[in-house]
């Protein structure tokens, strides 16, 4: 046997048998963040998949099938107007208040498209900081000032993300240009308004489905959440309607799917994940029996979920491996990080944007935890560095955006989300001193 070729599968048995050898079980710590990283995969599938993640899929698949590569190009391409294109991206990826992970399956519709660098990542940034709700949550719980600086930073940071990685990668933009000049105009399949009522539908079932719910009790807000699964079901049907009435889905097919939809609503209200659950089973199987581009749809959504579902699952894990759930202590002690944020230091400040880029929020979550934070004496720059790093980063959302667009173009992303945060949590915190 040639043992020289065998020295790198050696190594491998050699580190994996000692990391089993030496594997910490017994100690409290290390056994609780195991059971962190357990239970927030299992509260991310249960409150995220379904109702977030999934609508997503079929958002994205839609977008790589129904919408022209052409129109996609006019407005965000690399060759598109600028202030059109960061317009649009900024305020369509505001519209549609999701988190960091639910966002990546529509960046990666658009990038796949043909979308350019600094609109794509203008709308993966916008998508989850620019959210109107959590904004006003921010300054009702946190302070006005805070809530305004977080609306003007997240507004701001979109926009001049996005050029900063379009000058970066210029060279690479150009030729994108170049090539998107010599494509084809693509045949249009049916009106712009058709596709617009369409995409309309299925973002408001993904807005509505997960409505938060506010923290006053009064107001539109909470009527809005009070109604927010029979919106749901008004625009789920809507959409089946437009399935039936400009794509052509045979009417009885979809009458199999509302008939067991609407019974598992009326039997279990309590539990509309069950209803959601076979809503999409049953489209799928439907679209699936449709040839052409129904079905080409469901094969796009498909493929973005295998692309995507697995590294956020594994990035969810690691994520409270080391940091655990609000609440609760990973490897990482929360006292830490609570030490590390006081004042209004460099590092203060550095340390919330790192810290913050690398936690996992769901929408609106980030505004108790900085509300415990700052009781126990995080200064207001940090938090503002925070607010502007956690909500659209994360951990399982840098995994996903590397399949996309790669390590380089990743780590440029993250350092500018990182350095910007930074940067303007000192400025706040000198101003409001």
């Amino acid at each position: 046997m040639d043992w020289k070729s065998q020295r790198k599968p050696l190594a491998w048995i050699v580190v994996i048998f000692a990391a089993c050898f030496w594997l910490p079980v017994g100690i409290a710590r290390f056994d609780g963040a195991v059971m962190e990283a357990l239970y927030l995969v299992k509260w991310y599938a249960r409150e995220h998949v379904l109702l977030c993640l999934v609508p997503a899929f079929f958002i994205a698949g839609a977008i790589a099938v129904f919408v022209s590569q052409a129109s996609v190009m006019k407005y965000l391409g690399a060759r598109a107007n600028k202030i059109l294109a960061y317009g649009v991206a900024s305020v369509s990826g505001g519209i549609l208040a999701v988190c960091s992970c639910t966002v990546l399956p529509l960046f990666a519709g658009i990038s796949r498209m043909g979308a350019g660098l600094g609109p794509a990542t203008t709308f993966l940034y916008a998508g989850p900081a620019v959210n109107v709700l959590a904004i006003v949550l921010t300054a009702r719980v946190l302070g006005p000032e805070l809530g305004i600086a977080r609306a003007v930073g997240a507004v701001v940071f979109a926009v001049v993300i996005g050029l900063l990685m379009h000058l970066i990668f210029r060279r690479e933009e150009l030729e994108r240009a170049a090539a998107q000049a010599a494509l084809p105009e693509p045949e249009v399949r049916r009106p712009l308004w058709q596709n617009a009522i369409f995409f309309a539908a299925m973002v408001a079932v993904l807005v509505f489905a997960n409505w938060g719910r506010p923290e006053i009790e009064s107001g539109i807000w909470f009527e809005i959440w009070n109604a927010k699964w029979l919106l749901t079901a008004l625009f789920a049907a809507a959409l089946g309607a437009i399935l039936v009435a400009w794509f052509g889905l045979r009417w009885w097919l979809l009458a199999l799917v509302a008939v067991p939809t609407g019974l598992a609503a009326a039997i279990l209200p309590d539990h509309p994940e069950i209803a959601v659950t076979v809503a999409v089973v049953g489209l799928s199987w439907v679209i699936s029996r449709e040839p052409g581009e129904l079905e080409d749809w469901l094969d796009a959504s498909w493929g973005f979920a295998k692309q995507i579902l697995p590294l956020l699952l594994a990035g969810v894990a690691v994520a409270g491996l080391l940091l655990g759930r609000p609440g609760h202590e990973g490897l990482i002690p929360s006292a830490w990080v609570s030490a590390a944020v006081g004042g209004n230091t460099l590092w203060a400040n550095l340390f919330a944007a790192v810290a913050g880029a690398f936690m996992y929020f769901a929408t609106l979550t980030e505004v108790p935890i900085l509300e415990g934070l700052i009781g126990n004496g995080m200064g207001k720059g940090p938090a503002l560095a925070l607010l502007l790093a956690g909500p659209a980063l994360s951990l399982p959302n840098m995994l996903v955006i590397a399949s996309v667009l790669g390590w380089k173009k990743t780590s440029v992303f993250v350092s500018l989300v990182v350095v910007m945060s930074t940067v303007a949590g000192v400025v706040f915190g000198l101003v409001v001193g």
